[in-house]
């Protein structure tokens, strides 16, 4: 896959797309990250990319020409590629979503930044808005980084195994259940027996409880959508009587 980014600012991704998972993916020619620096494409003098907004208000606002100009440029490169601007109106990025994204060849990431973007930069150059949350940041950067690191999970071959997908959190829409390491004994604090006796149909039970335990603990929203077998529904029937009579 191809991850293009239009930005203001390319020199914050240096470190992350070269370290870790990221770096060893493009290492690998699994991934390639291009950036794109938006204001060599500004036809002022001065080469600004921002000014001040129409109708007065606090801060600036990002230019549509050299946005529009980055774009043309980024899509004569990939003009297949599916065109996304991080913003906060946008559809928010789950699992589901990073799966889908992962499928395609190609992406093109605007990054906003200061109080946003000319609205018909946008309504030219995108064809989608990505949310990664209810929150706001400084600049689209940071959530380009998010979005970049989400996706590539699922491009295959980038992970060490193709099981880490299926057993993270959310995957299935519950958390994941505890982890474990060595020392078995950690100044008395012992790793669970039943994932130490070699019963994988056991540690698979186990897991399942634990998953479900902590979504009910910490995210019972995630149950009203999540898939549930009737085994699953029996535990969580266990785990709410088990609360009550601890309360």
């Amino acid at each position: 896959m191809t991850v293009e980014i239009l930005t203001v600012f390319p020199e914050m991704f240096d470190s992350v797309f070269s370290s870790s998972i990221l770096g060893r993916a493009c290492g690998q020619g699994l991934l390639e990250i291009r950036l794109t620096d938006i204001r060599p494409f500004s036809s002022s003098k001065h080469k600004n990319t921002d000014d001040y907004p129409f109708g007065g208000g606090a801060g600036m606002v990002m230019t549509a020409q050299p946005i529009m100009d980055a774009m043309a440029d980024a899509r004569a490169r990939l003009p297949e590629a599916r065109r996304i601007y991080l913003g906060p109106r946008g559809r928010k990025l789950t699992t589901a979503l990073a799966r889908e994204l992962a499928a395609e060849e190609s992406l093109i990431l605007l990054c906003g930044h200061y109080e946003g973007v000319d609205q018909r930069a946008l309504d030219a150059c995108v064809d989608e808005e990505i949310s990664i949350g209810d929150y706001i940041l400084t600049g689209g950067e940071l959530a380009a980084m998010v979005l970049t690191d989400c996706v590539a999970r699922f491009i295959p071959g980038v992970l060490g195994s193709a099981d880490s997908t299926e057993e993270e959190s959310f995957s299935d829409g519950l958390l994941e259940y505890p982890q474990y390491t060595r020392p078995r004994d950690l100044d008395g604090r012992t790793v669970p027996e039943v994932l130490l006796n070699g019963d994988h149909a056991a540690i698979r039970r186990w897991r399942r409880r634990e998953s479900l335990a902590a979504t009910l603990r910490f995210r019972p929203d995630l149950l009203e959508t999540a898939v549930l077998s009737p085994d699953d529904r029996k535990i969580l029937k266990e785990l709410e009587a088990e609360c009550s009579s601890e309360s």
